[in-house]
């Protein structure tokens, strides 16, 4: 893990490597069962070099602790690009395509049980290119023997926050999958 860190704290292969002040390779339990991935770092995280630790980390933080995770003990979180867009925009698919490849290693070597995708652009790329973050957010789908799942990003509970007793139960519906396989 620390030779692909490496590896991406060097990375040159998109446009967003120069405007970036902080590679967000990504934080948790290398060895997690539960991976969580968002589209890419904001203002915060490309400050501190860590994924959500802003509002919006605050947030997730507070959600995750209530169902009974934590970044520290028991999931790992990382996002689609590395580096972060201009101005919060989408990753365009060019920032994607130059990153998935490590998004992939990580993946590969972290071996999660569950990826839980934060957001409809981590979701239609690692799910389905037609996921609906609204009409399908909680629904687990089994692809090469792990199980996915969509769910809200914590900055949209943020902008609604209406929505945060359904991101909380997805967060829920996955602590309790976890628990009847031990």
């Amino acid at each position: 893990m620390e030779e692909l860190r490496e590896k991406v704290l060097s990375c040159t292969e998109c446009g967003l490597a120069q405007t970036r002040t902080n590679v967000v390779f990504g934080v948790g339990n290398p060895n997690a069962k539960v991976m969580f991935i968002g589209e890419g770092p904001g203002e915060q995280e490309d400050l501190k070099g860590e994924p959500f630790v802003g509002r919006a980390g605050v947030l997730l933080d507070k959600m995750l602790l209530a169902a009974g995770f934590s970044r520290q003990t028991n999931v790992y979180i990382a996002n689609m690009v590395k580096c972060r867009p201009p101005n919060n925009r989408d990753p365009h698919p060019d920032e994607v395509g130059a990153c998935i490849g490590y998004l992939r290693q990580q993946t590969r070597l972290i071996n999660p049980r569950y990826i839980v995708c934060l957001g409809r652009v981590a979701a239609q790329h690692v799910i389905d290119p037609g996921f609906k973050v609204t009409k399908q957010h909680g629904q687990f789908i089994q692809k090469a023997g792990v199980w996915l799942m969509g769910t809200y990003h914590p900055a949209a509970l943020l902008r609604n926050p209406n929505a945060k007793p359904d991101a909380f139960d997805d967060l829920c519906k996955l602590r309790d999958r976890l628990n009847e396989e031990t």
